[in-house]
């Protein structure tokens, strides 16, 4: 038999009574918003850590260095902003909802993460105890359980679901699992396999969470990233200042529209070039000076034969050279 939810009569009224009261005027609707509405969801966490514990869930207080992190990283990046908010939520009225962990089973009095963990790094920076559920799991309940929780919060963005997914396919979790943990079907858990595969690493660390940036735009870019020329433009793009300035969704955006640009951008060139003849001009010959490149050009009739000459006494030439550099 399902439980009754404690708060349900406050939280939704109209499942309490179907017979709205005289004069109702909206007003009522209007509580429920902005901080009442805070106060309430905050309310029914109580209530339903009040069932856990008669579930015969008891919630324990954790050393937060005793917790290791889970093994399986759901998160691009940490919202430092948001840390800071949870800080001091906690400062002020505790910790509300606790955490979940697992007995570490290599070492004796550890525990692993399973889920929270902003409150149990909000815990360490007070330098109090964390408020934490223990819960015998093997890796695949682990793994459903902290898919859940996060899907449930709405805590992870799209990209890091997706990265969340691919990493648990890489760890060898079948897929039934994956789209259990993430409370998605198998179409979706394709695309979103396609996309977090289809994107290089480095260029997704670079934009981050970009939370809001719905799969549409990250399948886009996936597309627009395939031809080499786009990657290396891709690439070259994220590197510069005013990339790095932009906030993560702003930064997937700049990316998807540099990159529907038509044609590469040029790359700022610094190039010198000086041209001579030796032999009585019978061979001209041309070297060209850059950032980091430097080429040597030969015309004459036996420009072939001495170029392969040349080509032969590299390595003695550069050994030589090192040693004159060693000189001074």
């Amino acid at each position: 038999m399902a439980r009754k939810h404690l708060l349900n009569h406050i939280i939704n009224p109209k499942e309490a009574s179907d017979k709205p009261e005289a004069g109702h005027d909206g007003r009522s609707a209007y509580a429920l918003r902005g901080a009442s509405r805070s106060m309430l969801l905050s309310l029914e966490e109580m209530a339903e850590n009040s069932l856990r514990v008669q579930d015969g869930e008891t919630i324990v207080m954790l050393d937060p260095n005793d917790i290791d992190p889970s093994p399986y990283v759901d998160r691009i990046e940490e919202d430092g902003e948001a840390l800071n908010v949870l800080v001091e939520a906690i400062r002020e009225a505790g910790q509300i909802s606790p955490i979940l962990v697992r007995p570490n089973p290599d070492v004796a009095g550890r525990f692993i993460l399973v889920y929270g963990h902003r409150r149990t790094r909000a815990a360490k920076m007070l330098g109090i105890k964390v408020r934490a559920i223990i819960r015998d799991l093997e890796d695949l309940a682990h793994i459903v359980a902290q898919g859940q929780e996060n899907t449930a919060r709405a805590d992870l963005s799209f990209i890091e679901k997706a990265l969340f997914a691919s990493r648990l396919q890489q760890s060898g979790i079948d897929r039934q699992a994956i789209r259990q943990a993430l409370s998605i079907d198998n179409a979706m858990l394709s695309r979103m396999l396609s996309i977090a595969e289809g994107i290089p690493t480095d260029i997704l660390e670079q934009i981050g969470a970009a939370k809001g940036i719905g799969r549409d735009r990250w399948d886009e870019l996936k597309r627009l990233l395939l031809p080499p020329a786009k990657l290396e433009q891709a690439r070259q793009f994220v590197a510069e200042a005013r990339f790095q300035e932009l906030g993560s969704p702003e930064r997937c955006l700049a990316l998807l529209e540099e990159l529907k640009r038509k044609g590469r951008r040029a790359r700022p060139k610094n190039v010198s070039e000086k041209k001579w003849s030796l032999a009585d001009n019978k061979m001209s010959v041309t070297t060209k000076h850059a950032a980091n490149g430097f080429s040597l050009s030969l015309k004459a009739a036996d420009a072939d034969a001495f170029g392969t000459y040349l080509s032969a006494q590299l390595e003695e030439l550069y050994d030589e050279f090192q040693r004159q550099q060693k000189k001074g």
